[in-house]
């Protein structure tokens, strides 16, 4: 993916220096040539994430994100020397992914956005897919699974650990990483949870035929296997 980021940061120096690591990653970083028609610019430029100041010119940057935000669910991320927890908060409220506070340290901001767009293209590309099986096809975009004439419908949760089970077919996935993975994707559960989510899993699995295809390994955690 060519990656475009849109910086809307006033301070030269910090723009610069942000672009010049940035572009050491294959990402473009691009800023607004006018602080009063940063929308305009979002639109014209379509970039995968947005980094934002606070502090700008004509309109802060709580604004712009609003702004943004009333368009499009393009990740973004607040970088602001403002200090304040009700700063944060209200970031986050607005729809912000993250919040940097200046100073800060180069590859802490380079892994937060590499995260970032790792999370929300990559599970983007994923759910276009039409994967197969055991003979089944599972549709990730509309989430469901299909063997012969029977389909079942998974919820969100089901389809998110299905994914990642299939992504390392016949081998463990620990309870652990399952867990942090639906985390990282804001799927807040719980280790009960997790189990019901599992075990509904395999029952939906079963009723349309696929059965013991999911697997518990007592102490390390599940496995989907190819029968």
């Amino acid at each position: 993916m060519n990656t475009k980021i849109l910086l809307i940061e006033d301070d030269r120096s910090i723009f610069e220096m942000i672009q010049e690591r940035f572009e050491g990653w294959d990402m473009h970083v691009v800023g607004p040539p006018d602080f009063q028609k940063v929308m305009d610019y979002f639109i014209e430029e379509e970039p995968h994430l947005v980094i934002i100041d606070i502090q700008l010119p004509a309109f802060d940057g709580f604004h712009w994100c609003r702004e943004i935000r009333a368009v499009s669910k393009v990740p973004i991320i607040f970088l602001s020397s403002r200090d304040h927890p009700l700063d944060m908060v209200m970031a986050m409220q607005m729809g912000a992914d993250d919040f940097v506070q200046k100073p800060f340290h180069m590859e802490v901001l380079l892994a937060k956005v590499q995260a970032i767009l790792r999370r929300t293209y990559d599970y983007i590309e994923e759910h276009k897919e039409l994967i197969r099986w055991n003979g089944a096809t599972i549709d990730y975009g509309k989430g469901i699974i299909s063997l012969g004439s029977k389909t079942c419908e998974l919820t969100k949760n089901e389809l998110f650990i299905l994914r990642i089970l299939l992504q390392q077919v016949d081998n463990i996935v620990s309870r652990d990483e399952l867990m942090r993975k639906l985390w990282d994707d804001e799927r807040f559960v719980n280790d009960n949870t997790l189990s019901v989510n599992v075990n509904r899993l395999r029952i939906k699995l079963e009723e349309i035929g696929l059965e013991n295809v999911i697997i518990t390994k007592k102490g390390l955690g599940y496995m989907a296997i190819t029968s």
